[in-house]
């Protein structure tokens, strides 16, 4: 059997950052810099890429997972921040269905989703989602976001769950501009053919 370990993916520094944060985040604008500070921080301390997830539950602001970018450090192409942070979510909460679990949870992540993650969150069962810096940011920077429909949020709101983008935007942008300034690694770039 398959076991995703998702504790181990998220580094030391970033686990020491979460056990100082308050048990809830209230404002929607607080959860998004926590997914903004644990994307600068995988950075800071060459962890990983400069992506930041968690998921929460939305009434409450209760954190119950997170998760960063660690594509290069595990070797792993889907170790996206939004993949981390769901599984750990369902691994904590036992459950492959995130809509079953109430009060209802949603997922703040530091830039829209990729096509990948576009396609777990909807089979995640998460009934929200926060976004920060755009695709377009994140393909400026150099990452390739894939061919995710133009439509996206429209298609998600279509299966029932709320969209909300540009959250601290120009904050989840610098994470991303700051990386890519000081050379970090573009995996996956984009692509031609």
């Amino acid at each position: 059997m398959l076991v995703c370990n998702t504790r181990q993916l998220l580094p030391d520094p970033l686990k020491a950052f979460l056990a100082i944060l308050p048990e809830t985040i209230s404002e929607e604008t607080e959860r998004m810099l926590t997914v903004i500070e644990l994307s600068r921080l995988n950075v800071l301390h060459g962890t990983g890429g400069p992506f930041g997830a968690a998921v929460f539950e939305t009434a409450t602001g209760r954190l119950i997972s997170a998760g960063v970018n660690v594509v290069v450090e595990s070797r792993c192409s889907h170790a996206h921040a939004e993949m981390i942070a769901l599984a750990a979510a369902e691994q904590q909460l036992q459950t492959f269905d995130l809509s079953t679990h109430k009060p209802e949870l949603e997922l703040v992540t530091s830039a829209e989703p990729c096509a990948m993650c576009f396609g777990a969150i909807i089979w995640s069962g998460i009934r929200k989602i926060l976004s920060g810096a755009t695709g377009r940011d994140a393909e400026e920077a150099g990452f390739d976001e894939g061919p995710k429909p133009a439509d996206w949020k429209k298609c998600l709101e279509r299966r029932g769950i709320c969209v909300t983008t540009e959250l601290c935007r120009n904050e989840a942008r610098a994470v991303l501009t700051s990386y890519r300034d000081a050379g970090g690694i573009i995996y996956n770039p984009q692509r031609k053919g």
